[in-house]
């Protein structure tokens, strides 16, 4: 047999195999497949695995319309605070006590505290921002002031007004 070189190789492709190390896909596959859900029921997570909603922020003519899913959250464990032109909305969501003889086979909801900064753009009129919590939906609406509002402006004249 004859010896192959290959000249140029690119270095990324040589280093492939040592960065890969013995790791085998079909290993890997093979173990998802085999997943049992009941094993992760035995030792369920006591950690706090966070609570961090997401907002959904839009601009409109009138203003800016903040909204988020704080599904479980108290209106009295939900606080929304403005400091300058920073808008924060900070609160909890209480952890459910889990009774120790139940079988958990997953437990993916997260609880406990969060927090969200905004930075409100300069047109912004924070005396009169408006929130509701209804539904588990938070709604916030921060109104523009009326000089940064687009409005429209009529043309002066008729067309004979022009010849």
């Amino acid at each position: 047999m004859s010896n192959i070189t290959r000249r140029n190789a690119d270095p990324v492709y040589a280093a492939l195999p040592s960065l890969l190390g013995d790791w085998d896909p079909f290993r890997v596959m093979d173990s998802l497949l085999r997943l049992d859900p009941r094993a992760v029921s035995q030792a369920p997570r006591t950690a706090d695995r966070g609570f961090a909603p997401r907002f959904d922020v839009r601009e409109t003519k009138e203003g800016y319309v903040f909204r988020a899913d704080l599904p479980g959250v108290k209106e009295a464990d939900l606080d929304i605070a403005l400091s300058g032109n920073q808008l924060t909305v900070s609160g909890k969501r209480e952890f459910e006590e889990r009774d120790e003889g139940d079988s958990y086979f997953l437990f993916e909801r997260g609880f406990g505290t969060f927090s969200r900064t905004f930075a409100l753009p300069t047109g912004a009129d924070v005396e009169h921002i408006r929130a509701e919590l209804k539904d588990g939906i938070l709604a916030l609406v921060v109104p523009k002031k009326a000089e940064v509002q687009p409005r429209k402006i009529a043309l002066g004249g008729t067309a004979k007004d022009r010849s």
